[in-house]
């Protein structure tokens, strides 16, 4: 029998966006997944497919929020979906600490990440 994605990696996945490292946290994903940004030009958010894309779209948030955390991650997988909900701190232009609530679709194969979906609530 194949692996399957447990609570534990799923939960090391979501610790893995506040390590600062795109290939850690390119390593959770599968060779062509995909990743939907919460914002960009595509219906779902900037798309990325496959490794390497992912890796430059997760660069690019870290470079866009070099300060940023995601605290009080709830993490649920139940077969081969799962979500995250989560709020995430970081400095705005203007210094000021920033909190954005927002959740993810998660779709697995095996305990590998095929697709991110991300959402986040705009404050008006």
């Amino acid at each position: 029998m194949g692996k399957t994605m447990t609570l534990e990696r799923a939960t090391a996945f979501g610790s893995a966006w506040n390590s600062g490292d795109p290939d850690l946290v390119t390593s959770f994903f599968t060779a062509d997944g995909v990743y939907h940004a919460s914002v960009g030009p595509d219906q779902l958010g900037k798309t990325y497919i496959g490794k390497e894309e992912i890796r430059r779209g997760v660069k690019a948030f870290f470079d866009r929020f070099p300060d940023g955390r995601f605290e009080n991650l709830k993490v649920v997988v139940a077969g081969n979906i799962g979500t995250f909900e989560w709020d995430f701190i970081a400095s705005s232009a203007s210094g000021e600490r920033v909190s954005t609530a927002g959740c993810d679709l998660l779709e697995f194969e095996g305990d590998m990440i095929a697709k991110k979906n991300a959402f986040r609530k705009a404050r008006a």
